[in-house]
């Protein structure tokens, strides 16, 4: 029996290796001297909504930032690309910001493959992008669906692979390297890559776009432990944490922690794990790295990729960049 979905058909058999996976992940995790969560965990159905709540905050900069420079320089950025081609976008949540792109590309017939983890985000996706281009959503990881997109290649088409919202920030430095190596080896010469990165400024400005006032940010945050409650059997006590957003001036980094409030302990029944915190212990669940215009055409070129042109947001310092294969 399967459950279909956008792009392909989840059996419960992946069902259960996910839930495995997701509990191996949280035992491991949580077993830390510093306890932490894969922020990929954040962004179930729940979460992926609040996101995007997030994104229509006056704090949250990035995002308006990213929308700017696709808006205004979508013509620039699709008069530099190939004329044969298709279009992938990792994480494209429900692609508003991709629509100015495709209008600007506005070849018959192009094929957008957006690849997300939520299922609902990729049928709002689908809908509101389907008069402009032929959308193929895929639920999958972003390698997982770049080897299913690239399958579909057609003789002399290339690929534009777009990620933005500076998710590539969500990296540790040394894996943001390896993924985009990773990437590189999923790609052909003349294939490209636009990707998006939030760059370094006022760190109070940088903190408050992670710690709104109005507490959504907040909300996301504990919902991963929502999450493990959910589909791992666990019985954390969401009133006993609280969201704590830091800047780490040595990494240019801003991490997301859950700080418990009291000494307590939970346990997590498909992971088998009884977990102890004391009072003030933080489980670290996201780090968002922010990056130097400098070093930005070096990460190009140590990972197979050229430099091919850059714009930058005059409001929010933020930087889309366009790559093609070496």
């Amino acid at each position: 029996m399967s459950t279909q979905v956008f792009g392909w058909s989840k059996t419960k058999a992946e069902d259960h290796a996910g839930i495995r996976q997701f509990a191996s992940d949280v035992r491991l995790g949580l077993a830390k001297p510093q306890k932490e969560l894969h922020s990929k965990y954040l962004y179930d159905e729940l979460g992926s909504s609040l996101f995007e709540a997030i994104t229509h905050l006056p704090e949250y900069g990035l995002t308006r930032a990213d929308e700017r420079l696709l808006r205004r320089h979508a013509c620039d950025i699709a008069a530099l690309l190939p004329t044969r081609l298709a279009v992938i976008e990792l994480g494209s949540g429900v692609g508003q910001k991709t629509r100015h792109l495709l209008q600007a590309i506005g070849a018959p017939g192009l094929r957008y493959y957006p690849i997300d983890v939520s299922s609902d985000a990729l049928a709002r996706c689908e809908r509101d992008l389907s008069g402009i281009a032929e959308v193929h959503p895929l639920v999958q990881s972003y390698l997982d669906g770049m080897g299913r997109a690239t399958a579909e290649r057609r003789p002399g088409e290339s690929f534009l692979v777009m990620f933005l919202g500076s998710t590539i920030g969500n990296f540790e430095r040394k894996c943001a390297l390896e993924f985009l190596r990773d990437l590189r080896g999923a790609m052909l010469p003349g294939d490209m890559l636009l990707i998006a990165a939030d760059l370094v400024k006022d760190p109070e400005r940088m903190l408050v776009a992670y710690d709104d006032p109005t507490g959504v940010t907040g909300a996301f945050n504990l919902n991963l432990l929502g999450r493990i409650n959910r589909e791992l059997g666990g019985d954390f006590q969401l009133r006993g944490f609280e969201h704590e957003a830091r800047w780490d001036a040595g990494h240019r980094r801003i991490e997301m922690h859950l700080r418990s409030r009291l000494d307590q302990t939970a346990f997590i029944a498909e992971a088998d794990l009884t977990v102890s915190f004391q009072a003030g212990e933080t489980i670290w669940t996201e780090s968002s790295h922010k990056f130097k215009l400098s070093e930005l055409d070096a990460m190009a070129a140590e990972t197979g990729f050229h430099a091919v042109d850059q714009w930058i947001d005059g409001d929010w310092p933020f930087a889309e960049n366009l790559w093609t294969v070496r």
